[in-house]
């Protein structure tokens, strides 16, 4: 899928990287300020997005968040439902579910996600390069501010420009962090002092200045370097995929033309401005053909169509359009591969409901206290300690007990003496369990608990009982 042009190599352009230099240093991408309908259109979901963004850990559905990612309590609610430890198997198949639809996607449409509703691509290109472009102006402005000398002018725009992108990093790490423990804790945290909670303000400036890190001087290397969806694209992409691409056939061989002028009939219609080289912020050359470091971000199209709208010639020379499309102007989007990933996502998809039908509504784990065997008592009794997990996956108040289901078997809760657990909460406990030595027959024994809801039994708990036999 490289270019056809016989006076250029079409590989060369794959033993470099645009944004680095052959001594190995960093070659600094300075994009040039493009505008078109793509771009007009891009900016308005872009504002969707980031209000849905934004205004995410705030939505609530039934006075609890509507998204929620808490790591740190390994407690995850997407979309209003609640999932725990317990429900693993649930994320596990969510996980699947998303990374099948994202293969799916992307082999239709290619990397058409990257441009349009990438967070790194939103924040990048729709709000800190627009403040750049506002105080530092376009691309050569740019570049003649960075290579003068430190001065007035440099400080103002420079401390302007920081001061706003640290402004705006504060704001997405408590957006994130909101997301992590949830609106409510992120808003303790801000009221005390450092001195009460270091660890959530070691959160926040360790977040703010990763942020501050990306946007500010890492830049498209996050896309280019770090992000693996990219390298993806060799394998999932095929001549059928839809991508941003250059029309070789209608656009080769290249040379400069002139709106109503008799031109070469010879030349194509590109006519080699490079202006869509100038505008692409990842610094790569689209008619060398489908490229890692590409984003589809469009921003070539809009520059390729302004060029051809002025010369009198037909817009799209770079497109939306796969190799296939190119070759032979017509394309296949329902091939074998398309058919066969949207079986195994639709599998996927009911295999999940059904699992999130079914699920219990309470969880119950029951371990042996570590370190310890047994403990003689007095009267010939023998007790074992243990620990015990309670999780309320619904919303109301559920009261939960574990009874055995031996009649000789005693069980003692160590502290509160009833177990009431609010709608989506999670309870630790220890309990013993008592059982006459002369009632032993082995010295370690399967103990069957009965777990009840409402005094309603539910489900079956087995774990061990460990004591001496009487001889």
């Amino acid at each position: 899928m490289a270019i056809k042009n016989e006076n250029l190599d079409p590989d060369k352009f794959r033993d470099s990287m645009g944004t680095v230099t052959q001594e190995g240093g960093r070659n600094w991408v300075y994009p040039k300020k493009v505008s078109g309908k793509f771009y007009k259109w891009r900016t308005y979901f872009s504002w969707i997005l980031l209000a849905i963004l934004f205004a995410g850990p705030f939505i609530r559905i039934d006075g609890r968040p509507w998204l929620l990612f808490n790591i740190f309590e390994r407690k995850f609610i997407i979309f209003g439902a609640v999932f725990w430890p317990q429900d693993t198997h649930l994320l596990i198949f969510l996980l699947l579910i998303f990374v099948i639809f994202i293969i799916l996607f992307t082999v239709v449409f290619g990397r058409v996600f990257c441009g349009w509703a990438c967070p790194q691509t939103l924040f990048m290109e729709m709000v800190f390069r627009k403040i750049e472009y506002w105080i530092e102006g376009d691309a050569n402005q740019q570049r003649k501010l960075n290579a003068m000398p430190w001065n007035g002018e440099k400080l103002k725009k420079k401390g302007l420009k920081m001061t706003i992108f640290i402004f705006i990093s504060l704001l997405i790490s408590h957006t994130v962090m909101a997301y992590l423990i949830g609106i409510d804790q992120v808003k303790e945290i801000v009221q005390q002092s450092p001195a009460e909670n270091p660890a959530g303000f070691l959160g926040l400036i360790a977040f703010t200045g990763i942020f501050l890190f990306v946007f500010s001087w890492f830049r498209e290397q996050a896309c280019i370097v770090v992000c693996p969806y990219g390298r993806l694209q060799g394998v999932l992409l095929d001549n059928q995929s839809i991508n941003v691409s250059y029309d070789y056939v209608r656009g080769e061989p290249r040379g400069p033309i002139r709106k109503n002028k008799v031109e070469d009939k010879a030349l194509g219609d590109c006519i080699d401005c490079t202006l869509c080289v100038q505008v692409c912020p990842t610094g790569i050359d689209i008619r060398n053909g489908v490229q890692m470091e590409c984003v589809n971000c469009t921003a070539c199209m809009d520059a390729c169509d302004d060029v051809m709208e002025k010369v009198d010639r037909p817009k799209g020379l770079i497109r939306y359009a796969s190799e296939t499309s190119l070759q032979t102007g017509t394309s296949k989007l329902i091939t074998g591969r398309v058919k066969a990933y949207s079986s195994i996502l639709v599998l996927l998809i009911a295999g999940f409901v059904a699992l999130l039908v079914t699920r219990d509504d309470l969880a119950a784990t029951v371990t042996r206290f570590r370190g310890m065997t047994y403990q003689e008592r007095e009267g010939g009794q023998i007790s074992n300690l243990y620990e015990v997990t309670l999780i309320n996956k619904t919303f109301e108040e559920q009261e939960v007990s574990l009874v055995p289901e031996d009649p000789t078997i005693q069980i003692e809760r160590v502290g509160d003496t009833d177990w009431n657990l609010t709608g989506q909460s999670k309870f630790e406990g220890r309990f013993f369990l008592v059982k006459a030595q002369a009632d032993m027959v082995v010295p370690q024994e399967n103990v069957v608990l009965l777990l009840q809801q409402n005094g309603e039994t539910i489900d079956t708990i087995t774990t061990s009982f460990m004591g001496p036999v009487k001889n």
